[in-house]
């Protein structure tokens, strides 16, 4: 019988370590180049410290990075790994003549500025969701690995008075899912090009433990800004098991009649990533484990909508985007477009679980909702705000893919105006959506180009969580030392609650063309569950050609499209053998 309980007891133990098991990789990466020295005539050996490593301390010494301090100069040295990395630090240690540890400060950055300034209470920099400025010490003669957090940038500086710090290796710790990029994008505009690989990039970089908004702040599952992350989940990736765990997660932290992450929007954003997830992936085993959820769930959104067909949501903020919250009439419009929406996928998912009377209710009040429009529309029209305003664009737009404006107006008054100015980074995705149902392709690739573009022209490696065109008049690039006249486009600008340095320059949300790059320009769109029937219509606007790949349950489908002498698309599609393909 003892025996027999041992047995018991190893079996939980491993099957609890299973559990527990990361399936994340960590890889180790040198510095691609030091950006800054202080007191640079007490370091020496610096170029060392761009060499790869091993990670192991050893008695050879050789190669070493020497940081000599005195009572009132201290050294300090600023690197740059190339891009934005989610992890930590490994920082490997020679043996100078004192075996006393030493002690350092260690600060993180996404942009060099960042990494060079102190916490202050005023510039936004905050050891918020993750530690980015602490000291520690240091062992003579060993390995210490510190830190988890997104960033680009590292500075060292030795605090301690006449000292000898020995670096043998300064490495990033890069921790992430080894997974491929099935889904590709590729075309004759290399800016776009790397716009795409951007957005997927910094995607892949929130696929941690959950699926984050961002990886130095806002380090937490928030399902509204989750949507565009699952679409390029489900364009580059394929199925990959975050985006279930992350929706299950914000389930099972939500006991009805509660609203997600404390508003009524992010509740509805759990519905439709639902019914994408499910479109795109085909698992039915997967969406009755949330019959329970998803049906109670649809009956308190129908019990917020009134009589006259004009929703009534309450608890928890009303709330579509940051750049849109000071503009209540555009919210409005947006929440009642959102509902609509809702109602739809609500009314499509029961009808694959077979729950037909609630489906039938969501369609009547989709249809009570839709007769309403006026009520919200009307005030939106009339409410004299620019057309590229805050909040504008966002109703407009999802006004739009609502039904409850016709596209083309909406593209003419409003998401055509002033290219990308009003855009917003989460919201942008939806913008154009809006565009493409209006057929202003063309329209679209230039704000693509103009507004995501210029985030590269800055220096990004990721896309940010908020950005305007308007703050590019002088801005420095966030890779290097804000020179003199020039503005601190990381430091200076922000709002809400991204103010400063405060503002992630890796989010998710902002991901949107990836996915818009595929569905509209390579022209993939999924029409039914599991990508059973995948219609291909591509939108090569000024481009000559494109192609790419596109990630379904079955298998890869391989696209190109080339434009004629004669203005005329021709392509060649390999798709597997259970998709049907449709034009």
């Amino acid at each position: 019988m003892k025996q027999l309980f041992i047995l018991l007891f190893l079996f939980s133990s491993v099957s609890l370590f299973a559990q527990q098991r990361d399936s994340r990789v960590r890889e180790y990466l040198p510095p691609t180049r030091i950006v800054w020295q202080q007191e640079s005539q007490l370091i020496q050996g610096a170029d060392h410290l761009l060499l790869p490593g091993n990670g192991q301390s050893d008695l050879a010494n050789r190669s070493i990075c020497r940081l000599t301090s005195t009572d009132r100069q201290h050294p300090a040295i600023l690197f740059d790994f190339g891009k934005e990395l989610q992890g930590g630090l490994q920082i490997v240690t020679g043996m100078p003549s004192s075996h006393e540890p030493i002690t350092v400060r260690i600060r993180f950055g996404e942009s060099v500025s960042e990494a060079m300034c102190d916490i202050d209470g005023a510039n936004g920099a905050t050891n918020d969701h993750a530690m980015r400025d602490f000291t520690i010490r240091l062992p003579w003669l060993g390995v210490m690995e510190v830190g988890n957090s997104g960033f680009r940038f590292v500075r060292i500086d030795l605090l301690d008075d006449s000292v000898e710090l020995q670096l043998k290796e300064v490495r990033a710790i890069s921790t992430f899912r080894d997974i491929p990029y099935k889904g590709s994008f590729r075309c004759n505009d290399e800016r776009l090009n790397d716009i795409w690989q951007t957005g997927a990039y910094t995607v892949h970089l929130n696929m941690q433990e959950y699926l984050w908004d961002g990886i130095k702040r806002d380090r937490l599952v928030w399902v509204g800004d989750l949507h565009p992350e699952v679409m390029a989940v489900n364009t580059v990736f394929g199925y990959n098991e975050v985006v279930p765990k992350s929706l299950d997660l914000i389930r099972d932290i939500t006991p009805l009649p509660g609203w997600m992450n404390g508003m009524c929007s992010y509740s509805i954003w759990w519905v439709l990533i639902q019914r994408d997830w499910y479109y795109y992936q085909g698992d039915l085993a997967y969406l009755k484990e949330q019959r329970d959820y998803l049906t109670g769930l649809l009956r308190l959104l129908i019990s917020k909508v009134g009589e006259d067909g004009v929703e009534k949501l309450d608890g928890g903020g009303r709330f579509l985007d940051w750049p849109s919250s000071e503009n209540p009439v555009a919210i409005d419009a947006g929440l009642q477009a959102l509902m609509l929406q809702a109602m739809k996928a609500g009314g499509e998912l029961c009808k694959v679980l077979g729950e037909d009377a609630l489906a039938a209710e969501c369609d009547a009040v989709r249809n009570r909702m839709t007769k309403a429009a006026s009520k919200v529309i009307k005030p939106f029209l009339k409410s004299g705000v620019a057309p590229d305003a805050p909040g504008s664009k966002q109703a407009a737009s999802l006004l739009a893919l609502a039904g409850l404006m016709k596209p083309e107006e909406a593209d003419r008054k409003y998401l055509a105006v002033n290219g990308g100015h009003g855009f917003s980074t989460f919201y942008g995705y939806y913008m154009l959506r809006a565009m493409a149902a209006a057929g202003n392709y063309q329209g679209a690739i230039d704000v693509i180009r103009q507004f995501w573009g210029a985030m590269l022209d800055l220096g990004a490696t990721t896309f940010w969580e908020d950005f305007n065109l308007d703050w590019l008049p002088g801005a420095s690039r966030i890779d290097e030392l804000v020179p003199a006249g020039k503005k601190d486009i990381h430091g200076g600008y922000g709002a809400y609650c991204y103010k400063g340095f405060r503002h992630s320059l890796c989010h998710g949300w902002a991901s949107g063309p990836t996915s818009w790059l595929s569905e509209y320009v390579l022209g993939v769109q999924v029409v039914e569950p599991g990508c059973r029937v995948v219609r291909i219509t591509p939108h090569l606007g000024d481009l000559d050609w494109v192609e790419g790949t596109f990630p379904t349950p079955y298998g890869v489908i391989t696209i190109r499209h080339e434009k004629g002498a004669d203005g005329k698309v021709r392509s060649q599609i390999d798709a597997p053998s259970e998709v049907e393909i449709v034009r």
